[in-house]
This record gives structure tokens, sequence and C-alpha cells, in this order.
């Protein structure tokens, strides 16, 4: 495992979007050696972590870390880590676009719907990081192969989870330091927007077929909250992730604003069907040149810091 210095700002500033959200080629981030370059001390391992599934002894400064999520992925890259094994999406067949630099040379260990017991195994790690979401009927093997640190839930709660994960490699002071600056950008991008509540968003997301009007109870809803515009659709209360409408739907989601991708090809997603269709050009977004394609690994998928200052940098010049 790698360590490097770089927070996740840095290497989000590295990574220029295209127009359509596409991740172009990052410089890479200067290697400051291997262990104990977090400035992580050898006094502060052995430790026990509290996590979804319960308590895990780490008995060492993790060197050999696997991740089985996209979120989980995102966030050791920006604290500065170098996994040697992780998932990928059940779409494709690389890790997400905007990590493939800082991920080049992690072993692929099968998908994150069917993970590989026995590549993980054979990479001899020493932590495994998930979430309960995605892996809980795996855990218990999980554990017999290297100390396992899960997260309970996935979208919403990702700064916790960045937290989670950085008590695991003993790098809290880095998580800090990686989330206050994401905040501050954040912050600054309301105040240039000026009344950032006046101006309504609608995240939405092709999906297999379903269009997902995504809520303040997910991803990309915490990172435009933390922005300060209004979601679409949605009052204050509990609230799932995302609500499925139909094409008939559409005006449900209008909005200033419409920030849309799609989950695998545009085409299988159902985007394709959609947008060329009568009910799309109806919304005042598309009208007014404001419904705005996204790429769906940072907008949607990546679930990590490195993906909420991407995401922010975008905002900032569609919207700033």
């Amino acid at each position: 495992m790698i360590r490097t210095r770089t927070a996740a700002v840095v290497l989000a500033a590295a990574l220029p979007l295209a127009a359509c959200g596409g991740a172009g080629d990052a410089e890479p981030a200067a290697a400051s050696g291997a262990s104990g370059a977090s400035g992580a001390s050898a006094d502060e391992f052995p430790r026990t972590v509290e996590h979804a599934m319960g308590s895990t002894e780490i008995p060492a400064e993790p060197e050999r870390v696997v991740v089985l999520d996209t979120g989980e992925l995102d966030s050791v890259v920006a604290l500065g880590v170098t996994p040697v094994g992780a998932v990928t999406t059940d779409v494709a067949t690389g890790f997400l676009s905007y990590l493939q630099e800082p991920a080049e040379g992690v072993e692929q260990v099968g998908t994150i719907g069917e993970p590989d017991l026995e590549a993980i195994a054979a990479l001899g790690p020493d932590l495994i990081l998930s979430n309960q979401v995605r892996h809980e009927d795996l855990y218990d093997e999980l554990a017999q192969i290297a100390p396992t640190v899960f997260a309970e839930y996935v979208g919403a709660p990702w700064k916790d989870n960045v937290g989670l994960a950085a008590e695991a490699l003993g790098m809290e002071t880095e998580a800090d330091a990686v989330l206050a600056e994401y905040q501050q950008a954040a912050t600054a991008l309301g105040e240039a927007i000026g009344d950032p509540a006046a101006t309504t968003v609608s995240p939405l997301r092709f999906v297999q077929g379903s269009i997902r009007a995504y809520s303040p109870e997910s991803f990309i809803g915490t990172v435009l909250g933390d922005i300060g515009v209004t979601l679409t659709g949605f009052t204050e209360g509990e609230y799932p992730a995302f609500t499925e409408l139909s094409p008939e739907q559409l005006d449900l989601a209008d909005a200033d604003v419409v920030l849309y991708s799609s989950y695998g090809s545009s085409g299988e997603s159902g985007a394709d069907a959609v947008v060329a269709g009568p009910l799309w050009s109806r919304l005042s977004a598309v009208q007014e040149g404001r419904a705005i394609p996204v790429e769906d690994d940072v907008f949607y998928t990546g679930i990590g810091p490195t993906a909420a200052s991407l995401i922010v940098e975008r905002l900032s010049a569609e919207l700033g």
C-alpha cells in the first residue's frame, strides 16, 4: 500500500471535467514512501474500531488494504492510500473514471455485487473496508481473511464513512483536512451563487429503465445541501434516497437546473428514449438550456470526498 500526502481537493483540481462530466488525465500524486507517510505513529496500533458489524481489532498500521465499494475506494484514495485490491461496479470493466490514474495497478477483485473472495485472500490484505448494505452476508468470510470494517449505510452518511475508514487506517487528521477543504469549497460556491436556496436543482439518474429523482438523503443530495441550493419535489422530513418516476411524471422533477446521468450506457439505462421524447422537451430546465448531462461516476456512483469535490468544481463552472 502506497501513501501520499495529496488531499482530495488537490486531486480534484488535477482532474478536469469535460462538458459532459468526463474525467481527464490527472497528474500523478507524488509518492512519499510506504508505511508511516501519513503521519500515523506505531503506538496508535493496535486499535479497536467499532463499526456496523461489531468491533474489529487492527493489530498494526494497515499496509495492504482491499476496498469493496466505490465510496471506500474514493475515501482511501482521498486519504492518499493506494489499495492493493478493489471491486468494480457491475456495469464497468474498470475502476471509476475519475480514479483510474490513482488506482492504476490496483488488482480487480470482482464486482460490487460479486466480490471474488479467493482473489481477495490471495492478495494477503491486512484490512478490508466495505459496508453492511452491500456485503453483510459476506462479513464473516471476509473477517476470516483479514480485519474487516463495515460502514452501516452508503450515500448520505458518506462523511461519517470517510471518518470510519480513516479510523481504521490511523488517518483521522488527514480525513478532517480533506473534509474541511471540501466544505470550504462548497460554502464558497453557495456564497458565489448569492442566494443559493432560491436556486432549485433536480438530480436525475437513469438506471435500467427507471428514472430516479434523488433526495437530500443521498450522496448528491448532501453535496447540493452543503452548497445551499434547494432540491425540487422534496419537503422536510423522512424520505428515501431517491424516488422512481415514470416518464409521465417528469414534470415533478422540473427545476431551474436538472443534473442527469446514466448508470451504464444511455441506451440500456433508458436515457436515450426519455431525452428524445416529447415530455423531456417540456421541462423548463431543458427549454432554458439548464439540463446538464453529468458523469455518473462522479455525481452518483463515487460517494466519497474526491467525487464531492469534483461535483463542487463542476457546479462552480455551471452555477457560480
